[in-house]
C-alpha cells in the first residue's frame, strides 16, 4: 500500500481525471483507510460547477471506510478502542481549543476545522480515492454491522445534516403537518425523520417524478411535482388545500435557499422553519410583512460528530420502516464517476453509490 487511485476534478463540468499517487506519511495519531464506498450529494455538483475556487480537487465528503494503519492508540465516540478492520466514519476534525470548540460547543463553527471532498489530491481528504486519510482530530464513529457500507456513506453528510437540522427544530406534534421542499436525498431522509418523529401528515414538494415516487414508498402523504405545478402561487394553493387553509406548522427546505421565501409564504403563522439546503444561487430576500408572523426560522451548517452517530443509529433501528436502500440508485467504479456525478447533476438518479476499490 504505497499509492492511490484517485477520481480528480481539473476543469469544473468536465470529466474527472483517474490519477495515482502516492499515499502521504501519517502523523501522530492519524489514521489511513480503505474506502469501502463513497456516495455524491447535492455539494459535490455544487463544487463541481464551481460555486467553489478548489481546482484541483478530490470530491466526495460522504465516505465510508476501513482502518488500515494506525500508529497509535485511537477511540470511537463511545470510548470503544479502534483497531484495524473497523469500519467507520469520520467527523470532521475541528481544532478543540477556541471559543466555538471549547466554550460554545458548536464545533462545526471552528474557524480551523477541516472539511472532506475538496482539498487537493495529495492530502487524500475525499472519497473518490482508493484510500483516507483520518486526520488526528475529529470524532471517529464505528459504522453498525446492520448498516451497509453504501448507506453508511449516505449518512456521513445527507442524514446527519438532517439530524441536525431536526435537533434544532425541536420536537414534532402528533397533530402537526411538515412540509418538505425537496425530494432528493436530503428530503427523503427528512420525510422519513418527521414521519418518524409523528408528525400527523407530511407532504413533499420536488422533481422529478421518480423522485417523488421513493418519496411515496418512504411515507408522503401527498407529492407535489415542480414540473407540472411551475407556479408558486399554485403552490402556495396546493399546500393551503391540504392543511385547512392554514398553512403547514413545520417547513423543512432541502432543496436551495432561493426556495427559502416561498415556503415563508406557505407556513401557517407561528410555525417553524428550519432550512438545510443551500446551494448557493442568487440572493433571496424576505418580505417586510412575513416577519410579523411569529415565524421561528433556524439555519444550519454543516454538523457535530453526533449527528453522524444519530444517523448510523436511524439507519440501523429503522431500517423495517423506510426502504433506505432505494435511494441508492446507481453504482459506480472509480473510473465511472464522470458519470454518477452528471447523473446527480441532472436529478436522473438519487444518490449515486462510487466503489473505488472494485467491490
Amino acid at each position: 500500500m504505497t499509492d492511490s487511485r484517485v477520481a480528480v476534478v481539473t476543469e469544473y463540468n468536465q470529466p474527472l481525471e483517474i490519477q495515482k499517487i502516492p499515499l502521504r506519511d501519517l502523523e501522530q495519531d492519524a489514521m489511513m483507510a480503505r474506502v469501502e464506498a463513497a456516495t455524491l450529494c447535492g455539494t459535490d455538483v455544487h463544487r463541481w460547477h464551481g460555486a467553489q475556487n478548489l481546482i484541483p480537487y478530490v470530491p466526495g465528503h460522504e465516505t465510508a471506510m476501513s482502518i488500515v494503519e494506525m500508529n497509535a492508540p485511537r477511540w470511537d465516540n463511545l470510548g470503544e478502542p479502534l483497531k484495524v478492520g473497523d469500519r467507520i466514519l469520520s467527523a470532521y476534525p475541528s481544532c478543540g481549543h477556541c471559543y466555538y470548540c471549547s466554550v460554545a460547543r458548536t464545533t462545526n463553527l471552528c474557524k480551523e476545522g477541516l472539511i472532506y471532498g475538496a482539498h487537493k489530491p495529495g492530502v487524500f481528504l475525499g472519497g473518490l480515492s482508493e484510500y483516507h486519510y483520518v486526520p488526528p482530530k475529529g470524532e471517529i464513529i464505528r459504522i453498525p454491522e446492520e448498516v451497509s457500507s453504501p448507506l453508511a456513506a449516505s449518512a456521513a453528510c445527507a442524514l446527519r445534516t438532517v439530524m441536525h437540522g431536526f435537533e434544532r427544530l425541536g420536537p414534532i406534534l402528533s397533530h402537526e403537518t411538515v412540509v418538505v421542499q425537496g425530494a432528493g436525498p436530503l428530503g427523503l431522509y427528512s420525510l422519513a425523520v418527521a414521519r418518524d418523529r409523528g408528525a400527523a401528515k407530511v407532504l413533499v414538494i420536488g422533481a422529478p417524478e421518480e423522485r417523488l415516487q421513493v418519496a411515496r414508498e418512504f411515507g408522503a402523504d401527498a407529492t407535489c411535482n415542480l414540473e407540472e405545478i411551475t407556479d408558486a402561487a399554485a403552490r402556495k394553493e396546493w399546500v393551503l388545500s391540504h392543511t385547512s387553509g392554514r398553512g403547514p406548522d413545520v417547513v423543512v427546505q432541502v432543496a436551495v435557499s432561493a426556495a427559502i421565501p416561498e415556503g415563508l409564504e406557505f407556513i401557517r403563522p407561528g410555525g417553524r422553519y428550519v432550512s438545510i439546503g443551500g446551494g448557493g444561487g442568487p440572493e433571496v430576500s424576505i418580505p417586510t410583512r412575513l416577519l410579523s408572523n411569529y415565524i421561528t426560522y433556524f439555519h444550519i451548517r454543516t454538523t457535530m460528530a453526533r449527528h453522524f452517530y444519530q444517523a448510523l443509529q436511524f439507519l440501523a433501528t429503522k431500517k423495517k420502516l423506510f426502504p433506505f436502500e432505494k435511494m441508492l440508485s446507481g453504482t459506480y467504479t472509480l473510473e465511472e464517476a464522470s458519470e454518477a456525478i452528471k447523473a446527480m447533476a441532472s436529478l436522473s438518479i438519487v444518490k449515486p453509490v462510487i466503489l473505488p476499490n472494485g467491490e
